[in-house]
């Protein structure tokens, strides 16, 4: 009888050991890549902190991811960096995300993180400024380059009267959209029509503001007969619109370029900004994260001639970008004094 309950307690004691293990072992991670059928992780990285319109470009990717039931992930330097975006993509490599969307702070700085993240499996694309074809699947631009660009000369041409002196304030000297608008202002200035118009100055404010404000002083220092600067950037035109406030230079000064509504819109009630342009960043977001999650189905590569559909913006067609290619969000919107109030409530 002894050793019956003996041998029962023995056998107990190891059933309770197997359950005790089974219980204890390691579950996989709801966070792993979505490899374990847990959510798809893509992730976002912007230039820097600190930006409205950055702010709203993730805010577009994270409900786009949500509503695609994956989990979003949004990330941003301190400072407008490349050195600090490579840290940020090598820390996504590691955590084996699905998807990485990056807004280039340069070009071609990224490739070698980027390429590397690619060979890990990560699905990579760049959405506004764009890194290289070889960086990158496909880029989501936010509207036509060529458009934005000759649009804005269009605008300050018409509110200068044909004739004057005009500056460029630009985010930083790398931005790869920036400098790309830039050169098609500079080729809409060809035209005969603008020979009394002359570029002075292409000032760069690094998409910082205290920095944006103080290379707008040093404009209107150097070129006292400024007749009108264009900011293709929001950061610079909100600082740009705040100096010609401060220092009474409305209608002496015009001021156009790419700006937030909700941060342009006293400025253009005021007339200081006859009108900008812009497009919605939450949008362009909106659609990069759709196009990450084409990616990572499968459902898209990256080729030209692929389509896919992007949740309320409806189907959208990649196209070729030089050696690369890209999916256009659509054309640049004018926003001035009659309708800035509604859009000011917008974004």
């Amino acid at each position: 009888m002894k050793k019956l309950v003996t041998s029962f307690l023995s056998l107990l004691l190891v059933a309770t050991v197997m359950v005790g293990c089974s219980t204890q072992a390691p579950k996989p991670a709801d966070n792993a890549g979505g490899a374990d059928g847990g959510k798809k992780r893509f992730a976002i990285i912007f230039k820097n902190t600190g930006n409205p319109y950055g702010e709203k470009q993730m805010e577009g990717f994270k409900l786009a991811i949500e509503e695609l039931g994956g989990e979003a992930i949004l990330k941003a330097p301190d400072q407008p960096t490349a050195e600090a975006q490579i840290q940020m993509i090598e820390e996504l490599i590691s955590q084996k995300v699905d998807a990485i969307a990056v807004v280039g702070n340069d070009p071609d700085a990224l490739q070698p993180a980027l390429k590397k993240a690619m060979d890990a499996g990560i699905k990579v694309l760049s959405l506004d400024s764009a890194v290289n074809a070889q960086s990158r699947m496909v880029h989501i631009n936010q509207a036509d380059p060529e458009r934005i660009g000759r649009v804005q000369i269009q605008a300050v041409s018409e509110m200068i009267g044909g004739k004057g002196e005009i500056a460029v304030l630009s985010a930083t000297s790398q931005a790869t959209n920036q400098n790309t608008w830039i050169e098609w202002m500079k080729k809409e200035l060809e035209d005969p029509k603008y020979k009394d118009i002359k570029l002075v100055k292409v000032a760069y404010g690094d998409d910082l503001r205290d920095k944006s404000v103080s290379e707008t002083e040093a404009l209107l220092k150097s070129y006292p007969a400024l007749k009108a600067i264009i900011a293709p950037t929001t950061v610079g035109i909100a600082a740009a619109g705040k100096v010609l406030t401060d220092k009474g230079l409305k209608g002496k000064v015009q001021l156009t370029g790419l700006g937030l509504p909700s941060e342009m819109a006293e400025y253009i009630e005021s007339g200081v900004c006859p009108w900008m342009y812009l497009w919605n960043p939450v949008d362009v977001g909106y659609l990069s994260g759709f196009a990450a999650d084409a990616l990572v189905k499968g459902t898209i590569t990256g080729k030209a001639g692929e389509k896919f559909k992007a949740g309320r913006l409806g189907d959208k067609e990649i196209i070729q970008d030089g050696d690369g290619t890209q999916i256009m969000l659509g054309d640049p919107f004018k926003f001035d004094s009659g309708n800035i109030a509604e859009w000011k409530k917008v974004y």
